[in-house]
């Protein structure tokens, strides 16, 4: 490392500043969530500051930084997170162990100094300033420019019959061209799905601002499967640098036996390859959940561990680690969609 590249004290940058937008978009190690519209958009929403700490070498030049959102909890207490909702977003260092582990230090004296008492980062930690902690599992799918050598590496009977029988079920799946198709018929699923689960469903004004900040500009899309017009499944993706995240899904149970999912996924996955994708996201999974683990390994899908890193109060639990009580499930699975609404819309942004 060159004097001139030495990285001096943390700063912090707006996210909209030409600064970092042009390093965010130059690091090797990008992927979705980097893209500051991710973090503005879970700012926006549930009423968080949203800012990019940064390490800058002696030509003022930005090295290494993270996007974070400041929250303060239901009883009080900030915590920076980078990020929220979000599935994975290294620090970006330019593949430089070294500079991560300087940046953990310094976001560490950073946050004593503005008297916040946790930093969660959705990556493994490379200093003694963060502690590790596990996050279950991640699957991903390396893409191909020929949706069919992708297609082959689909298990037959639990993937490729699924995908052939939703064809010829008359299941169809399209695009999302209006902002109605999110707020209200993904909504409408998402709502249903959650409730089945016994978890709050995430406030509809979200997704209204997720069409705005993130499909409009070209950084995702939605895809609706219908049979006979009648919406039974839908996803929600991101889209930028090369990677296309499954973020959302939703469905109606009646329709399950017409493998609708499958067919949003084969549509999505060929989409990325012919555009020029080439990593497709699953998403995170808990170790518990092996059946969602299954699903996702029938896709051809590499599996790997995955490691979050905490600075501070780390007897508070590992991040991300509050989970809708036994209790609150059963309320929820057992009222009206009301209730899994209006819980959403008044709590959802505590469970960052």
């Amino acid at each position: 490392m060159s004097p001139r590249s030495e990285p001096r004290r943390l700063t912090r940058i707006p996210l909209d500043d030409q600064a970092w937008l042009d390093f965010v978009a130059n690091d090797p190690g990008v992927c979705p969530f980097h893209h500051p519209a991710w973090a503005q958009l879970i700012a926006e929403c549930y009423r968080f500051r949203a800012f990019g700490l940064a390490l800058t070498d002696a030509g003022g030049r930005l090295i290494a930084g993270v996007p974070v959102v400041e929250k303060r909890g239901l009883l009080g207490g900030r915590r920076w997170i980078s990020l929220p909702f979000t599935d994975v977003c290294p620090p970006l260092v330019g593949g430089d162990c070294r500079l991560q582990a300087r940046l953990e230090v310094e976001i560490d004296a950073a946050m004593q100094e503005a008297g916040v008492g946790r930093v969660e980062l959705r990556a493994t930690p490379a200093s003694d300033s963060a502690f590790a902690f596990d996050a279950g599992i991640r699957h991903t799918l390396q893409l191909n420019h020929d949706p069919e050598t992708v297609y082959s590496r689909f298990k037959p009977k639990q993937v490729r019959h699924a995908i052939r029988y939703a064809e010829r079920s008359g299941v169809t799946v399209s695009q999302a061209e209006r902002e109605e198709e999110l707020s209200r018929v993904f909504y409408t699923l998402q709502t249903a799905t959650r409730r089945r689960l016994g978890v709050p469903v995430q406030p509809r004004r979200y997704f209204s601002l997720f069409w705005r900040r993130i499909v409009e500009p070209g950084l995702g899309f939605v895809l609706v499967a219908r049979i006979r017009e009648r919406p039974i499944a839908a996803a929600v993706f991101l889209a930028w640098k090369g990677t296309v995240v499954y973020k959302y899904s939703a469905s109606d149970a009646t329709a399950w036996s017409l493998r609708p999912n499958n067919a949003v996924l084969w549509h999505a996955i060929r989409w990325a390859c012919e555009n020029g994708y080439s990593t497709f996201e699953f998403g995170r999974t808990d170790r518990a959940n092996e059946g969602l683990s299954a699903f996702k390994r029938g896709w051809g899908t590499e599996e790997a561990s995955l490691a979050y890193a905490a600075i501070g109060q780390v007897a508070a639990g590992p991040p991300g680690a509050g989970r809708v009580s036994g209790l609150a499930r059963g309320v929820i699975r057992r009222s009206p969609s009301l209730v899994c609404r209006a819980v959403g819309e008044m709590l959802y942004r505590y469970a960052a």
